[in-house]
């Protein structure tokens, strides 16, 4: 088994890829990566390293390095450039948690402190562009065409954020927040299975494939997320249980349930209308679990898991593809 980082206080994440020789190079290939993490944030002034490399030392997940590794199996993962690509994933999305948790105010991330609740928001968002500029100079060594790559991955994480601010404006709420998870969430993880392909020499067909499993695989990724917020009977995910209801953000879950007009579930949409009270969390929790709205959207979850193996599928028999296969796996059974 992979185990990926983890928060300091969660239950370490086990993938298990059922071949020993690909599980110990993405292991040692992580190892790697996670040195030259802590590389690139290094500065001479010590608040900016303390800063940069806050949540580094947090842990996390490092899904998207992961998956620059594993694409790079369908080629020769050794080859030069994908230990830094992974690092560029990496530090790109450090640099969006800097900012959206100024967005959100949010007072902890990966059980720590969150950058903004300990040096305020104009240091938190100031470090957040020193990670993506540091992403940035790595990605020039890798040549014109990563750097355009990377900055279209940008533009469109970006893009998600304005549209998921702006709100849906008149679009159907599911589909527009399905478009947001794509645009803020699958866009990264996309470009880190194409880097890892393409500095592997993967073949162009492998490289499209690759892309677009990622982008599948990155809306699961969050929708299980979404579902986990409800469905965990404990805190071992590493959630705060029904943060997102307390915040009154609209999941997948919350939104099937508002669309609903069964009579049912009239106490439901009523309690989840707006942020929950947190003496109404038990019973919006147990609602939810037991709706039609939690089995509406476990259904989408596994029809992006579906979509997802159907790509794999079509990629050459390595053990790579194998591995792909265990995190489709993993994504939806994570919330069963």
């Amino acid at each position: 088994m992979v185990s990926l980082t983890q928060t300091p206080s969660s239950a370490p994440v086990d993938i298990n890829f059922d071949d020993p020789a690909l599980t110990a190079a993405v292991q040692q290939g992580l190892d790697e990566v996670e040195a030259r993490l802590r590389e690139a944030v290094d500065n001479a002034d010590p608040l900016i390293a303390e800063a940069a490399a806050h949540l580094i030392l947090a842990g996390g997940k490092r899904f998207r390095p992961m998956l620059v590794l594993l694409a790079s199996h369908f080629g020769d993962p050794a080859a030069p450039g994908i230990t830094d690509a992974a690092a560029v994933m990496e530090l790109t999305h450090l640099a969006t948690l800097y900012h959206d948790d100024v967005m959100d105010e949010a007072p902890v991330r990966r059980g720590a402190p969150s950058a903004n609740s300990r040096w305020g928001n104009t240091f938190a968002i100031l470090t957040g562009d020193y990670l993506f500029a540091r992403a940035s100079d790595i990605t020039a060594s890798l040549g014109a065409e990563a750097v355009r790559k990377q900055a279209g991955t940008f533009a469109r994480l970006v893009a998600g954020q304005i549209a998921e601010t702006a709100g849906p404006r008149g679009a159907d709420p599911v589909e527009f927040y399905l478009h947001v998870l794509a645009e803020k969430t699958g866009s990264l993880i996309a470009t880190s299975a194409h880097f890892g392909a393409t500095f592997a020499g993967a073949s162009p067909d492998v490289v499209e494939a690759l892309s677009d499993f990622g982008e599948v695989i990155g809306v699961a990724f969050q929708l299980s997320d979404d579902l986990l917020d409800i469905a965990s009977e404990s805190n071992t995910s590493g959630k705060t249980l029904g943060t997102d209801l307390l915040e009154g953000v609209p999941t997948l879950p919350v939104l099937y349930a508002l669309a609903s007009d069964d009579p049912a579930e009239t106490r439901l949409r009523e309690l989840v209308a707006g942020p929950v009270a947190e003496a109404d969390l038990p019973e919006a929790l147990a609602l939810l679990r037991a709706s039609k709205a939690m089995a509406q959207a476990r259904a989408t979850l596994d029809s992006y898991g579906a979509k997802a193996r159907a790509i794999v599928d079509s990629l050459p028999d390595v053990p790579a593809r194998r591995a792909l296969d265990a995190v489709c796996a993993y994504m939806v059974s994570r919330t069963a």
